[in-house]
């Protein structure tokens, strides 16, 4: 099968289209035709050499998959050849990509295939962060940093259907956007008075970390959370009285399912900023390390 491979860290252009050997699904595996993947900052980071204890090179990167059942593992009962389904899973640059069955979805009906790829990671990375943000209070106050981002987007509807009251914390030139997200407030991180006469908050929910984190922080009750996907923040010890928890996402079928599901009923928004052949992943990863609203799909 094609797939994508480094052999070396460095920018995009390590990122080869090759022939590689095809998977063969072991004991309650499924193997998947892959329709479409998604470029997430972790494929690119590790692409780059930042986070190299999550790959023995050669590599091939990738963490959602979409796509039509190819075949069935010893064992597999819950899936038949042809179903369409969609995961978060490992080496997804590919034609084909192996899914533990326990880790495999079916697409909800009504939702395009190509869309599906763009979820499993930033729809259940967003809707844990929000579930660890509020596990003290789940009705309570949080502000999502990184609202307008897909990971926030998915922690502030989260948030919002646990019945929190939820502040939507973005730049200030992303503030019209935030305002159609759902959240019941929308902060400009980046004004620094703006944050200051933020309310006292139950918790936050991070995406963004550096300085904002650092001033957000310090707006959480005594006894509240401050839960985050991009590390704790580097001032998290002079807040003692705060729960900084860190957050990494794990497969879940029935969470994923149900984002999926608001996203095709428009109760969720994932935009889709471009797509691309698996064979340009390279431009792919450069055009999404430039920054901007929306997903980057890659189709097999």
């Amino acid at each position: 099968m094609k797939a994508i491979v480094i052999h070396a860290y460095g920018g995009p252009d390590v990122l080869k289209f090759e022939d590689v050997p095809d998977p063969v699904p072991g004991n309650g595996e499924v193997l998947v035709k892959t329709a479409a993947t998604s470029v997430n900052p972790i494929d690119y980071k590790i692409r780059a050499g930042a986070i190299k204890s999550y790959v023995t090179l050669p590599a091939v990167l990738g963490r959602d998959v979409s796509g039509i059942v190819a075949a069935l593992g010893v064992g597999v009962t819950k899936f038949k050849v042809g179903d369409k389904v969609f995961a978060a899973v490992s080496r997804t640059y590919a034609a084909l990509c192996v899914v533990k069955e326990t880790d495999l979805a079916r697409i909800p009906n009504g939702l395009d295939i190509e869309q599906a790829a763009a979820l499993p990671t930033v729809t259940l990375t967003g809707a844990q962060l929000a579930t660890l943000a509020l596990s003290q209070s789940p009705k309570g106050s949080v502000l999502v940093a990184g609202a307008a981002g897909s990971v926030g987007r998915s922690a502030v509807f989260t948030a919002k259907e646990k019945g929190a009251t939820v502040y939507a914390g973005v730049r200030a030139s992303q503030k019209a956007e935030a305002a159609r997200i759902g959240a019941d407030f929308v902060v400009a991180l980046d004004d620094e008075e703006a944050v200051r006469n933020l309310k006292p908050l139950d918790a936050v929910a991070d995406a963004v970390n550096g300085k904002t984190a650092q001033l957000l922080i310090g707006k959480v009750k005594p006894g509240g959370v401050f839960a985050s996907v991009v590390g704790q923040p580097a001032n998290a010890a002079a807040h003692p009285e705060v729960a900084a928890k860190a957050m990494q996402v794990h497969p879940d079928v029935e969470m994923l399912v149900h984002m999926a599901e608001a996203v095709r009923d428009g109760k969720l928004a994932i935009p889709i900023r471009g797509k691309f052949p698996l064979s340009e992943a390279g431009k792919a990863q450069a055009a999404a390390e430039q920054g901007g609203g929306g997903k980057i799909l890659l189709l097999a």
